[in-house]
Order: C-alpha cells, then structure tokens, then sequence
C-alpha cells in the first residue's frame, strides 16, 4: 500500500492538475502576504478560479499549502547557509543566517507563529521546510561553537525557537524596525563562550 501511494504521488501531472497546483500556489503567496498565514483557504480557491476540494487535493491542509508556498524561500535560505559556512567569522555567518530567517518570516505574517507550533511535530507538512532548516542551521552552530565564538550547550531547536520568537515579536512590534537587531544582539550576548 505504501509502495502503490508513494507511486501514486510520483506521476507527473496532467497538464490543468499542474495550472491549477500552480495557480493556487500563487494567490497563496499573495493571500499570505497581504492577510497573513490565516488567509482564508477558500478565499485562496476561490481566487484561483477552483474548488475548495482541489485546493485540498493538492494540500491537504494549512501546512501542507504553507509549507509549498515558502519551499523557494526556503531554498534561497538553505543556498545562503551553505555560503556562510565559509565565512571568516563563524559566529557573524550565523547571525547574517539567522537575521535572513527573521527577515523572512516577517515577510508573512503568522509564519513565525506557525512555526514555533509545528517545531517539534515532524508529521507537520512544515516539517519539509523546518527539518532542512534546522539542519542547515545546526552546520552553521557547530562551525561558530567550534571556533570558540558560542557556547557548546546551545541546541539548534533552542536556537531556531527564539529566532521564531524574535521573529513573532517584530510582527507584533511594526513601528520598532530596529527591534529584531536589538532583541538578535541581545541573544548573541547570552549564547557567546566565556572566553568570547
């Protein structure tokens, strides 16, 4: 049954099943960014000239439909770890990541709440886009404690959480853009190695 499932979701799509996937993929992202992750789904289908019941063929929930729609964003962040690896600055390659993450999730209003909810759910359908991250984030982590520039008990889950928190509170905060900075600034205090 797994094996027919996983067959299932590899066949490539008919030509209006991939118009529709890509049309509704589109007033998401627009629906997300002008409402927030709250944006009502049908009004997402509705918009995309389909049915609320291909919407949920495609997604078969929020996250599913929340996770699809920031995959490229996603990517870049992933892309954009990858080259800060080589930093000369461990630390500051992290925090350059980590501010990129906060930027992005001010970019969609209830995307940080979403994912400090579905953080340690790895059945979420964001899983797809937080295990990755945490990954990418953990390389970055391990590079900055091994130069000495954070301190060995900080946790990538801990870390990613208070990025989301920082990221929450910025979206609460509009009128204060120095906000994420300070609150960012703040953290790297608390996490730096003694002898940093």
């Amino acid at each position: 049954m797994a094996t027919e499932t996983a067959a299932h979701s590899a066949r490539p799509m008919r030509a209006d099943a991939r118009r529709n996937y890509e049309r509704l993929l589109a007033e998401a992202r627009t629906a997300f960014t002008e409402h927030g992750t709250d944006a009502s789904l049908e009004d997402i289908a509705r918009r995309a000239g389909v049915g609320i019941g291909t919407l949920y063929r495609h997604f078969p929930n929020r996250y599913a439909l929340m996770g699809a729609v920031f995959q490229g964003e996603v990517d870049a962040l992933l892309a954009r770890s990858r080259e800060l690896l080589d930093a000369e600055q461990p630390c500051a390659g992290l925090v350059d990541w980590l501010r990129a993450i906060i930027h992005h999730a001010g970019t969609y209003r209830g995307l940080a709440r979403a994912l400090m909810s579905a953080s340690h759910d790895t059945t979420s359908a964001l899983a797809r886009c937080s295990v990755p991250m945490r990954e990418a984030g953990s390389a970055l982590l391990v590079r900055a404690q091994q130069a000495g520039a954070v301190r060995r008990d900080v946790e990538i889950a801990d870390l990613m959480q208070l990025i989301n928190a920082i990221a929450l509170a910025v979206e609460e905060t509009p009128d204060d853009p120095d906000l994420a900075d300070r609150l960012l600034a703040l953290t790297f205090t608390g996490l730096k190695a003694d002898n940093t």
